[in-house]
């Protein structure tokens, strides 16, 4: 089942960082992007975190 992308993210960050995740995102063939969802659910896995329930209407859908 694939998720709904639509929220955005802007960050602003060092030159050396980008980097860094550019060579992570080449080593597994992902885009930037993807790069950064797997390592915060990698992270978010390793400290047990959860995501909030999303609620109705939050994902663009139509409510009555």
């Amino acid at each position: 089942m694939s998720r709904q992308k639509n929220e955005t993210l802007t960050i602003r960050t060092t030159a050396e960082i980008k980097d860094l995740l550019r060579q992570a995102a080449e080593l597994e063939h992902r885009s930037l992007a993807s790069m950064i969802e797997v390592l915060i659910r990698d992270y978010a896995k390793q400290a047990n975190l959860q995501a909030a329930p999303v609620k109705a209407g939050d994902q663009g859908e139509i409510i009555a």
